[in-house]
């Protein structure tokens, strides 16, 4: 997504961060942490890359199509794992949204703003504003359960990065 200098590396930050954070919990005691980041990580790190300003590095021609090719993957494995849990629902959608804005990018180089179908690009934009508003509602501090708990492991963080890759998600289907 070719955003403005600031903003866009604003972005890139907070992608990465999340990535970051989402490897950490890779390595989390609880087995649901565990699955759920490794998927988070790939999006953040991949939103990170996409997110890149255009006056600092344009893609080659054929890195689209590896984006794409990277998320229908893990549309693929969201799909698969669904059957366990209903969270990875939202990877499946999160993934679809990212081959649907790399095939954007790739059909249409140098004319970000106006590509892509409306009416997907409009439903996309809904389900992530509401997913959004209902993970934010999610963030409102509850009584905690006494004794440490590791960093990678506070269900609180997770919900926190989950909302800001929802928020970069928008900014970046707005862009399409």
């Amino acid at each position: 997504m070719h955003l403005p200098a600031s903003p866009g590396w604003l972005l890139v930050a907070l992608c990465a961060a999340t990535g970051a954070y989402c490897l950490l919990r890779m390595r989390s005691g609880v087995e649901e942490q565990r699955r759920a980041a490794g998927g988070e990580a790939l999006m953040g790190f991949g939103m990170a890359v996409m997110a890149v300003p255009a006056a600092v590095f344009t893609p080659p021609s054929w890195a689209w199509p590896g984006y794409a090719a990277v998320f229908g993957a893990a549309a693929l494995h969201a799909l698969w794992a669904a059957r366990a849990s209903a969270h990875h629902l939202h990877h499946l959608v999160g993934a679809c949204a990212m081959v649907y804005m790399a095939v954007a990018m790739s059909s249409s180089p140098g004319h970000h703003g106006t590509s892509g179908v409306p009416l997907l690009t409009g439903t996309l934009l809904l389900y992530f504003t509401g997913y959004v508003l209902v993970t934010g509602v999610r963030l409102v501090p509850v009584a905690a359960g006494g004794g440490a708990v590791r960093l990678g492991d506070r269900p609180e963080l997770a919900r926190a990065c989950r909302l800001s890759m929802g928020i970069a998600m928008v900014a970046m289907l707005l862009t399409v």
